[in-house]
């Protein structure tokens, strides 16, 4: 699989780069996500609102900056990952800012063919972006995304930015709107989610919908 850059003129479709961002801003993240980060040797862990996060002095600017006023969370997600069978999107962008190198797989929500319980994606329409550590770099709404892959053996961690509440508890829709738009989709709050059959969260009930092969770039970064 190609592996592209964020500074590339393709990644443009998917998200933007905060380039300009002071690093007085975006070091004390990294340096926490380097020293309170929890890196699983398998698989990874994530959590929506992390405490060495939540509790920089830079933590309310950044908020300010990044979703302008509305009530935010910093979390992260980290641990070795080269796979990607699950793709998730949300109705607001998504910040990432990785204490070392990570790769984001990506699609477009305009991909999926169909509407809720009709809804597919090929995975074949999948792009690979690096992104170096320390840049902050915004993944756009209607980017379809999902944990960050690693770069080497030494995993990846990521700060993850939303607005406060997102991935949590699902909320209880009303009954004559459970198949209504993109409601089938719909795994936790504020996160549609459609899955690959290989994925873990098919068999507890995500929606089935990725076709073809199930991603795994662990030969492209060992190149």
């Amino acid at each position: 699989m190609l592996i592209e850059s964020i500074y590339d003129e393709s990644f443009r479709n998917y998200g933007r780069v905060w380039a300009d961002v002071p690093a007085a801003f975006t070091e004390p993240v990294v340096h926490a996500l380097a020293e309170h980060a929890p890196c699983p040797e398998d698989g990874t862990k994530y959590e929506a609102s992390a405490a060495a996060l939540e509790e920089l002095e830079v933590a309310p600017a950044l908020k300010g900056l990044l979703f302008g006023g509305r009530p935010t969370q910093l979390g992260w997600c980290c641990g070795h990952n080269t796979r990607l069978n699950a793709l998730e999107y949300h109705r607001s962008s998504e910040f990432n800012l990785g204490a070392n190198d990570f790769i984001l797989l990506l699609a477009k929500q305009h991909q999926i063919e169909g509407m809720g319980v009709d809804a597919t994606l090929d995975m074949s329409l999948v792009r690979a972006f690096r992104v170096p550590a320390g840049v902050l770099v915004e993944v756009f709404a209607d980017t379809l995304h999902y944990a960050p892959c690693q770069t080497g053996n030494e995993g990846f961690r990521t700060l993850v930015a939303l607005p406060q509440g997102t991935n949590g508890p699902l909320p209880e829709l009303d009954s004559a709107l459970a198949n209504a738009g993109d409601a089938p989709l719909l795994w936790a709050a504020d996160k549609w989610l459609i899955v690959h059959a290989e994925s873990n969260k098919a068999a507890a009930g995500a929606h089935v919908g990725l076709q073809g092969e199930s991603i795994d770039i662990a030969e492209d970064i060992a190149q």
